[in-house]
């Protein structure tokens, strides 16, 4: 095959420059990734209207400035005004204490939250927000070693929720552990980007996907937000619902 020399001078500085720009990319781990923001058609912020007091305190959620402040006690949720089928959500979250505990539910069922005591969680698939801290509390608390769980962004069935997870999966079979380490430690603002679709959801940590599971049952429900032992901020959280 004939190349000009015009040719072999193109591909030659194309080569330099991807180069030239994985190189900044390594250089820099700072530099931003592809995060969906939830701007757009169709998006539209949540705010305090949006939720309503399950089984917390009235003390346990307070909001300003659309930011959600939540003491942690007691371990209980708040849940969306009404349940949602197919959505994207954007939501940034950043806990208050080492060893913090969380997560956001998706497609708790009716049911489960109308019988819910307090201290309890309602059956649904839930998208973990733990500190990285937790490992090491847990493991020195326990003397055993933490291979069930990890804090990067865990997605797993509650209750009589059922769930197939993809890969990587947790030694039970039932958590989709994430394929990277990506949270962020205490203080620190996290971004979750999950989508949940027909039965499937698929969560994205600082952007990039990691993990999530398929053939949900049931896969509509309420949005819920956890309150569970420790000081945790939600922010910028945003909604796309789907036909």
């Amino acid at each position: 095959m004939h190349c000009s020399n015009k040719f072999i001078r193109f591909v030659i500085i194309g080569l330099i420059a991807s180069g030239f720009a994985r190189t900044l990319a390594a250089d820099d781990p700072a530099l931003p990734k592809a995060c969906i923001d939830g701007t757009g058609p169709g998006w539209r912020q949540l705010d305090e209207a949006d939720f309503v007091n399950v089984n917390c305190d009235e003390s346990t959620w307070k909001w300003q400035d659309r930011v959600a402040h939540c003491t942690g006690q007691p371990v209980g949720v708040i849940r969306s005004v009404k349940p949602v089928k197919n959505l994207e959500l954007v939501v940034q979250w950043r806990h208050l204490r080492s060893a913090g505990n969380s997560g956001v539910f998706l497609w708790a069922s009716e049911a489960s939250l109308k019988a819910l005591k307090p201290g309890g969680l309602p059956h649904g698939i839930e998208v973990q927000v733990l500190d990285t801290g937790y490992t090491e509390q847990y493991e020195k608390q326990t003397g055993k070693k933490a291979d069930w769980f990890t804090t990067h962004g865990d997605v797993f069935p509650v209750g009589a929720t059922k769930m197939k997870p993809f890969p990587p999966v947790a030694p039970d079979g039932q958590r989709s552990f994430p394929s990277k380490q990506l949270s962020r430690g205490v203080g620190e603002w996290n971004h979750y980007y999950i989508r949940a679709i027909n039965g499937e959801v698929r969560l994205w940590v600082n952007g990039e996907e990691v993990s999530g599971g398929t053939q949900c049952e049931p896969s509509s429900g309420y949005l819920c937000l956890e309150s569970e032992g420790s000081p945790v901020e939600f922010r910028e959280l945003r909604i796309r619902e789907l036909p």
